[in-house]
């Protein structure tokens, strides 16, 4: 249950991240709640996580899901450069990120 709630956290990271990207170029307030309402998520799923994960391996999971989701989401979403060495290196952040799963 422990790795569920480190997924979601990471996965609203991500969303948080996005949020705020979208905020700072729209200007909307309910972006700015939203931002504020997927972190809050993130962290919630985070600390319900840390119960039983060791720190290191779950902050390490869940930064390189926001990371790795963050450059797609902008990718996807905000236009930014679509290079295959960006890829490259996001394959290597979810790489490392899986290793951690599998050793934990």
């Amino acid at each position: 249950m422990a790795w569920l709630f480190l997924i979601f956290a990471g996965l609203n990271e991500m969303l948080g991240v996005t949020f705020m990207n979208w905020a700072l170029h729209a200007k909307k307030w309910w972006l700015w709640f939203l931002m504020v309402v997927t972190f809050s998520l993130s962290f919630g799923a985070l600390e319900l996580a840390l119960k039983t994960l060791p720190m290191g391996t779950a902050y390490a999971v869940w930064t390189g899901i926001g990371a790795a989701g963050g450059v797609i989401t902008g990718m996807l979403f905000s236009h930014e450069s679509k290079d295959w060495r960006k890829l490259l290196w996001v394959v290597v952040i979810l790489g490392a990120t899986m290793g951690l799963k599998l050793i934990s």
